[in-house]
Order: structure tokens, then sequence, then C-alpha cells
């Protein structure tokens, strides 16, 4: 696929401010690639996002290899990703994590959880859940889980099945730290955004019943450990957020700056996507990738050496700091 053909030019976004709050925090960004194929046109516009607004604030850009779903890994793929962010010349700024090697980590993060009565085995399965919906679901909703396992005092546990999963107890976590029942955050190019967990989703897996971790735990735990003060992804990652600011309440972990940026969309108006036939990104000539990309991002097309081009980039996504993301993003909101 034809990058400069598929991408549509949208608003130029603004670096994300530092908290008024934390002025003395570091700023330190990441982008976090699933290596079931090579990078295509929209994951560049996420990454060539991420290092801007990581760039612009003087900040950290890490790379983390986010290959805890295993099975849908492709092996090389961590590795071709990493060689076609070095041809467009992105470095990660310190180790490249990979999610696979740290399940450690998350088998504590669970216990914390379960100690605390907020996390519960769960012996349902996807078709029992889905029986369950009181209403059809609709296409591509995913059905909202009922409490069944949920045990007391909020339910009556497992009567006697098998534990499959382990589930987060949203009402023992609001009740634990006292939460309104809607999850509200700000983000940078979206504004206000709010969801009720429990209702729209109910509780979520956190470790699957095939045993292997929930994309949500592994990505809050390594958020956290990694020192991340800001995400700046698609923005079909959007609806994982409250989720994963209430793993952050539930854990005692620091809740990062969101931003989510505009989705590079195929020919039916889905998602570009390796489910969809997103074509690997051609890196023959890795400026014409990028400027495809910068374009996405509102960003003016460039001529000079790639390394040149980012510090052009870099220099143009600081000259929109002066109104920075909140501010400018009522203006995003109505162009796109």
């Amino acid at each position: 696929m034809d990058c400069s053909s598929s991408i549509a030019p949208a608003p130029a976004l603004a670096p994300t401010p530092e908290p008024a709050c934390a002025s003395a925090t570091a700023y330190v960004g990441r982008f976090a690639p699933s290596p079931t194929g090579p990078l295509h046109s929209g994951s560049l516009v996420a990454a060539l996002a991420s290092w801007l607004d990581a760039k612009a604030n003087g900040g950290q850009w890490l790379v983390r290899i986010e290959d805890v779903d295993t099975p849908r890994c492709i092996p090389g793929a961590a590795e071709l990703i990493l060689q076609q962010l070095a041809q467009c010349a992105m470095h990660s700024d310190g180790p490249v994590l990979r999610q696979s090697e740290r399940s450690a980590q998350y088998q504590a993060a669970l216990d914390a959880l379960i100690t605390q009565g907020m996390a519960y085995p769960c012996g349902c399965s996807r078709k029992e859940i889905e029986a369950a919906q009181s209403k059809q679901l609709a296409r591509h909703s995913a059905a909202i889980y009922p409490g069944t396992c949920r045990p007391s005092p909020y339910g009556k546990g497992l009567q006697g099945k098998a534990a499959r999963a382990w589930r987060l107890n949203i009402q023992a976590v609001s009740d634990q730290h006292h939460l309104l029942a809607k999850t509200e955050w700000c983000d940078a190019r979206l504004g206000p955004q709010q969801e009720n967990v429990a209702t729209e989703i109910g509780d979520f897996v956190l470790r699957r019943a095939d045993g292997l971790w929930a994309y949500q735990l592994a990505v809050v735990v390594d958020d956290a450990w990694q020192g991340i003060t800001h995400v700046v992804r698609g923005a079909d990652l959007c609806d994982n957020t409250a989720r994963q600011i209430l793993l952050q309440r539930a854990l005692g972990l620091p809740t990062p700056h969101y931003c989510h940026t505009p989705l590079v969309l195929a020919a039916d108006g889905e998602k570009l996507s390796k489910q969809n036939g997103a074509q690997a990104l051609d890196l023959a000539h890795p400026l014409r990738a990028l400027n495809a990309a910068a374009a996405h991002l509102g960003l003016s097309a460039k001529t000079c050496p790639v390394p040149q081009a980012l510090l052009q980039w870099t220099a143009q996504w600081v000259a929109l700091g002066s109104s920075q993301w909140p501010a400018h993003g009522s203006a995003l909101r109505q162009a796109l």
C-alpha cells in the first residue's frame, strides 16, 4: 500500500506539558509494538509521534517489545521492528524491555492484588459469559463480564468450578480506594474522557485461562517499572486507558499523561493493521515513509537526510508548545 495515498494530513499536534505539580519529573515516553509482524504505516505514525513528543520535551524515548501474547508473535519480528526503527534513525534511549522476560514481575503484582482482596479466580468460559449477556452483542464488541465468580461479600465465588483465569474485582478496588463509579481522565488530544469500567466492561482478566498474562496488567506494571510519564499511542488503544488507570490505583502506581493520536485507516475505513492486510513499511527510502507519517501528524514534508528531518520536525513540534496539548485538543477534535 502506498503510504502517501493512504495517510491523510491532519492538524499538527503539540507537545505534552510537564505536570504542574511535579515539574522536576523527567519526561519518559515509550513506543511499545507487538512483534506480530513488521511495522506498517500506522505503527510508524505512533512511533514518530511518541519519539517527537519525547525529544521536544527533552525527555527519554524507550522501546518495549510487547510479546506477552506469545502465540501471536512471529519469530524474528521484534528484531525486524528494531531494525526498521533504526533505519528511521529512532533508537531507544535505554535497554529494550521484552514482556516475555517479565513473568515474575507480573506474578508479584497479581499476588499483591490477591492478598488485598482485589483479584479473584474465575471459572467461566467465553461461551458462558456470552450466554449470560442481557442483550445481543454489537459487532466487534466484547461481552461484559457479569461477575459470576466474584467472591463474597460481592458474589458467590467459583461455586465448584475449576479456576481458569484471574480477574480484577473492580468493586473491591473502588471500595478500598474510595473511587467514583466512572474513571475520568483528560486525553491530551481527545479532551476529557470517562468510562464506567464495571458496567461497560466488567471485572477484566489479569491472567488468562491459557496461563498467559493479560495485556492490561503487563502494560501497567511495565509503565511503572520504566518510569513512563507520558504515553503517546494510537487512538485504537484509548479504550484501554480507564482499565489501566484502575489497575494503577489498585497497585498504588503513578498514572502517566495520555495522548491518543489519529489512526491511519485502511480502504474499508477500518484501522490499518496487520490483521487487515497492512503492508510492511517500504524503507528503501526511509524519508518517504517518515514524510507520510509526519503528514498524518500535521507536519511539513522534508527533503534533507533523515536525522536532520527528525531535528526539524522536533523543532516544529516544540514551536507548537505555546498552545500545549489540552488547549490544542479542542481544535484537533473539531478538525479530525
